[in-house]
């Protein structure tokens, strides 16, 4: 029987700290072209069973995608988890190298599945995206400024604010232009954007921080995101279910989604007014209404129908 691999690779901006369990190597690569072709090469002599990397903003996405083009099993974890993982095991203190053995510890033993990546074009769509989030926030916090600002600073800060709101249009623009260019992509758009409460910057972030939505069951999609509620009971205390994990980023799309539709779309509401009845919280009932709300997109997303279409079959 051939004896398993399991590589950890904690990935820094320009070195990958790489350690394969069982035979306890230990490598050092640089976090370049160069270096990620190479260390692909050792993968692919080593045949391993497992990779894992944690997120390590952005850094980890070049390697990760080489592995996973070059058909290896790959996973980039939450690195909470690891942390965790960590703490249970052990190991409290904190290197480079110790990080990766701990990795590849965690990849041996909780085996996180695997989950496709992003191709290029994904990648890209989600960048403008992000891109988006930022110039929101700083728009934000410029228009506070503006407000309590000295009158001298005020006119260089509405410069500014110019300049943020052009370049807001000009990546509006790019993403409309991007989705509308792919036939998938816009296919997906516009079932969204048929769903009563879901606009052009929701249907934006589902697209391209939800891209496994109509290819999972309910539950595996409710969990992915982060609603499905977690049990904390213990022998005879029983206590309020929570939900945690998942992708807090989409999530919080999703709940602004859940706000709306909770006034504008027929199911929704009635569900949700349904629940605020029974005396649930009105967070929890928001976050139930996500749940709903995901599991009919998903539906919609797998068999490519309309809401109007669909509609008869969930109220």
């Amino acid at each position: 029987m051939d004896t398993q691999v399991f590589v950890g690779i904690d990935v820094g901006k320009d070195v990958l700290f790489v350690a394969i369990r069982p035979f306890g190597d230990n490598l050092e690569i640089a976090n370049r072209e160069d270096g990620i072709v190479d260390l692909v090469k050792r993968l692919r002599f080593l045949r391993p069973t497992l990779v894992v990397m944690e997120a390590t903003a952005g850094y980890e996405t070049p390697v990760a995608v080489a592995i996973y083009r070059a058909g290896i099993p790959v996973v980039i974890s939450n690195p909470r988890l690891v942390r965790s993982f960590a703490r249970a095991t052990g190991h409290l203190a904190k290197t480079d190298k110790i990080d990766a053995g701990v990795i590849a510890h965690f990849a041996e033993l909780i085996r996180p599945e695997p989950r496709r990546l992003e191709d290029p074009d994904e990648e890209r769509l989600g960048r403008l995206v992000k891109r988006r989030k930022q110039l929101l926030r700083m728009i934000v916090m410029e228009k506070n400024r503006v407000a309590k600002g000295v009158p001298e600073m005020r006119k260089e800060i509405q410069k500014h604010l110019d300049w943020l709101a052009k370049d807001l249009e000009r990546i509006d623009q790019a993403l409309n232009d991007f989705i509308q260019s792919s036939p998938i992509w816009s296919a997906k758009n516009d079932l969204l954007q048929s769903v009563p409460g879901i606009g052009k910057v929701g249907a934006q972030a589902i697209i391209s921080d939800l891209p496994e939505l109509g290819t999972l069951n309910r539950k595996q999609i409710a969990s992915l995101v982060g609603v499905a509620p977690l049990n904390r009971d213990s022998g005879n205390f029983k206590g309020r279910r929570s939900i945690w994990g998942g992708r807090a980023h989409i999530r919080t799309v999703l709940y602004m989604v859940a706000v709306v539709a909770s006034r504008c779309n027929p199911v929704i509401k009635e569900f949700y007014e349904r629940l605020c009845k029974a005396g649930k919280p009105k967070k929890v009932a928001l976050t139930a209404c996500i749940r709903r709300l995901l599991a009919i997109l998903n539906a919609m997303m797998r068999n490519g129908t309309r809401w109007g279409e669909f509609k008869p079959a969930i109220t």
